[in-house]
């Protein structure tokens, strides 16, 4: 068996993990961090794309929107081009409590989080497609936040330092020797073996699967998987996060994302944080609430669903996901179970990722006995994918400028996101891909409002054409690309985008006779679909 040795390793590559990566090379450690797929597969990747003010916490949660806050000023400064600062709006709708905004502003002020109320006829000037019937308009500083390339940046710089990353290595057992755990086993899904990694200490980052790797090692940490339901329309109907004004519930935000506007999201406890269904009473209730913040919702194209799981960790069981806090948890397991080598860091917000990486750095070397002060909240990350951009927050629109400027128009390989070759390339060549859907992830090929109709079999032929892989490997990768798009649709096969879908089979089934090419008909990095949901009842058998 393959053995590897670091000072520290790291489990888990979201946001929470690559943070705390980077912190880890920034202050000078030897480290690696393992991810069972690629970085941002998990939660990181699978949410609505807020960046936080603080202001949906700021009634129910104000640790959590004090956190929110601190880290909203320092993420705009340090990753500018993963952050469009879009603003957020929270609004009265006649289905909420008018006096709700009086205790919504005094959870601000307790808070620091910044906010004033502004007239609707100035909310309306600024999103003319909010419910006119709005009676009351907070501003707060909400932003949009691409993930992906916030995760991507993030590893790079930890890289830069000189960090290992290692995709696609799980986790199958942490080894314990007495009462200390000295490293992992995982298995190396790509190469089909097995790897030792000896370490001197281990933190868990695993977000919702931290349980299950604190687990391997007999320690017991409670995360609760927090599924979140989210519907992307192909058209961004505001231009501002717009939330409810009221205790936070389903289907009460719209965050503009890219070109795209996503409701979100349900909060429903599940069993197991890699299989769950997406229900269509679920479905039912984005559209019916999003309706209530835009009246015209319904008259959209529905782009794609998807479920993610927040870890949400509590010592003391709740009845409701909604009541465990949003702020996040360090664990010294030395310290809570008698087992040393061991941390686990869980809770928490994609915008909060960086404080709680300090923490958890700050923590490694008070058991190491070493003082080494913390950077990373004045360390710009790099961009990997874009250069040249300076430290300008992203702009929609910025990619249609970089192929006007380059004249790559014939280069274009995803007309929807305004992929060049030369992205897909990189992706592949530089961005260490091992499937489509990593291409996807570092430059949002198929991630548009064909879902990868037109560039996937595109996008195939380049990775032949690199990588010269047996043309076995080739149609296998290409299937397990359709199928990791089709999971996302069949939740709303109506309307638009059931055309699309039809138009879609035609050419991958009919035309390219997809399903049949020689090879597996899917590999072990293929996507894990979504459970089977609950028949739709016959009235509710369109939207």
């Amino acid at each position: 068996m393959r053995t590897m040795e670091t000072e520290l390793l790291v489990i888990g590559g979201g946001a929470t993990g690559t943070g705390v990566i980077a912190d880890l090379a920034l202050r000078g450690f030897r480290c690696a961090l393992v991810e069972k797929r690629d970085l941002a597969h998990g939660t990181t990747g699978r949410y609505h794309g807020l960046l936080h003010s603080g202001g949906r916490y700021a009634v129910k949660d104000p640790k959590a929107a004090t956190e929110c806050i601190e880290e909203n000023i320092i993420l705009r400064r340090i990753m500018p081009h993963c952050i469009e600062d879009t603003g957020g709006f929270f609004v009265v709708t006649p289905w909420d409590d008018d006096a709700f905004g009086d205790r919504f502003m005094q959870g601000c002020r307790d808070t620091a989080v910044p906010c004033e109320e502004i007239s609707i006829a100035q909310m309306l000037r600024e999103e003319p497609h909010l419910n006119p019937q709005i009676s009351r308009c907070f501003r707060v500083p909400d932003g949009s936040a691409d993930s992906f390339l916030a995760t991507q940046s993030v590893a790079a710089l930890a890289q830069a330092h000189g960090a290992q990353i290692l995709h696609y290595y799980e986790v199958k057992q942490l080894i314990r020797q007495g009462d200390r755990v000295v490293g992992a086993l995982c298995y190396d899904l790509v190469k089909d073996e097995d790897v030792t990694i000896q370490a001197d200490l281990v933190v868990n980052a695993a977000g919702a699967w931290a349980g299950k790797i604190a687990h391997t090692a007999e320690v017991e940490v409670n995360v609760r998987a927090g599924k979140g339901t989210m519907i992307a329309a192909s058209y961004r109907i505001v231009n501002t996060v717009v939330n409810r004004c009221k205790m936070p519930a389903d289907g009460d935000i719209i965050v503009p994302v890219h070109t795209v506007s996503i409701i979100g999201t349900t909060d429903e406890g599940v069993p197991d944080p890699e299989h769950f269904a997406i229900e269509p009473w679920e479905v039912q209730l984005m559209m019916q609430e999003a309706a209530k913040i835009v009246p015209g919702w319904h008259d959209l194209r529905m782009l794609r669903c998807w479920g993610g799981v927040r870890p949400l960790y509590q010592e003391t069981k709740v009845a409701d996901t909604r009541d465990v806090t949003r702020a996040y948890t360090l664990l010294d397991h030395e310290t809570r179970d008698g087992v040393a080598g061991f941390i686990t860091i869980t809770g928490g917000k994609w915008t909060t990722y960086r404080q709680m990486a300090q923490v958890t750095v700050d923590r490694v070397c008070e058991k190491l006995g070493t003082v080494r002060p913390c950077t990373t909240h004045e360390t710009v990350v790099p961009n990997p994918f874009e250069q040249g951009h300076g430290r300008k927050h992203h702009m929609l629109g910025q990619r249609l400028a970089d192929v006007e400027k380059a004249e790559a128009f014939g280069q274009l390989i995803c007309e929807c996101e305004l992929a060049t070759r030369a992205d897909v390339e990189h992706a592949i060549t530089q961005g260490e891909a091992k499937t489509i859907d990593d291409v996807r992830r570092d430059v949002r090929v198929g991630m548009g409002p064909c879902q990868g109709g037109f560039c996937t079999y595109r996008v195939a032929a380049i990775w032949h054409e690199l990588k010269k892989p047996p043309i076995e490997e080739t149609n296998v990768t290409l299937r397990d690309f359709l199928q990791e798009r089709w999971k996302g649709l069949m939740p709303i096969l109506w309307g638009p985008q059931l055309k699309q879908e039809r138009l879609d089979e035609l050419i991958y089934l009919s035309v390219l006779n997809a399903d049949h090419l020689p090879g597996p008909r899917a590999s072990r990095l293929g996507p894990a679909m979504y459970e089977p949901g609950t028949a739709w009842e016959s009235e509710h058998a369109h939207v």
